[in-house]
């Protein structure tokens, strides 16, 4: 199978599309709907071509958007819980392997372009995907919750059934391509990304291979991350310039991640610095 760097893959501008913060309690559920979020990788139907969030173009089989309209649509390429890896290994050849495809869904949750509040694109979008008639094109299905207790509820049950977490969309909010509280991400642990600056030598029983990385947050605050390596992973751990995801809880005075644990590398991100993709 012959993969590709995305920094070697044809790009164009960058998607436009929405991204999320983090949810926390005492926001009024009231207006949003609740769906999984689903571990997969970003990826923007322009109404000709599949892109990633940082604009490289994606190359399914041609069988595998044949037929699409020329209606934009936000989803996430996904091959199941758990098998995010697999996702990204699959979206990420020249030449694409028809029976890996074959495992791939796209699960679309927004029309971009349609120009009204989301209450109104849900709608438009099921009748989108119900005339693209094709079993991988899929609307991400879409819930309402009473309250912080149902939303905790309902997580608790997709993280049992190896799913990430949770996404809330606001059924008010018209699609914005920036970061906003229209779009939240819940679940049961805080993560992020940084990017690995360097390799920390290790001691004791990591000696002769990777101790710690360390990695830099978009905001410019760098820190030792340590913990949560397998020790395959610290034998051949993530490039220097690449991203990781890290779990947390909190920040300590001077801005510092606590209880930094690595959770995996991400090759999904754009090689951009200051642009991280997920």
């Amino acid at each position: 199978m012959a993969t590709i760097a995305w920094a070697e893959s044809v790009q164009t501008a960058r998607a436009p599309v929405m991204l999320a913060n983090s949810y926390h309690r005492g926001i009024d559920l009231t207006d949003y709907w609740v769906s999984e979020k689903y571990d997969g990788l970003r990826a923007y139907w322009d109404g000709e071509r599949l892109l990633t969030r940082g604009g490289e173009t994606i190359n399914p089989p041609a069988w595998f958007i044949a037929g699409w309209p020329k209606t934009p649509m936000d989803g996430e390429l996904w091959v199941g819980r758990g098998r995010f890896g697999e996702a990204v290994s699959t979206a990420r050849t020249l030449q694409p392997d028809d029976a890996a495809w074959r495992r791939m869904h796209f699960m679309v949750f927004d029309l971009p372009a349609h120009g009204g509040i989301f209450d109104r694109r849900l709608p438009a979008l099921r009748e989108t995907i119900a005339g693209i008639g094709q079993g991988w094109v899929q609307v991400v299905a879409q819930e309402k919750v009473r309250d912080h207790q149902s939303l905790q509820k309902r997580l608790q049950a997709v993280v049992k059934a190896g799913g990430e977490g949770l996404m809330l969309h606001r059924g008010g909010s018209l699609y914005r391509a920036e970061r906003s509280d229209d779009l939240l991400k819940v679940k049961l642990h805080d993560d992020a990304e940084a990017r690995v600056v360097a390799h920390l030598a290790g001691k004791g029983r990591h000696e002769g291979r990777m101790g710690a990385l360390l990695v830099e947050m978009p905001n410019g605050v760098r820190f030792k991350l340590g913990s949560g390596f397998t020790d395959a992973e610290r034998v051949m751990p993530p490039s220097v310039g690449s991203w990781v995801t890290y779990r947390y809880r909190g920040f300590n005075d001077s801005g510092i991640p606590r209880f930094a644990s690595f959770v995996r590398a991400r090759e999904d991100f754009d090689s951009d610095f200051n642009t991280p993709l997920k």
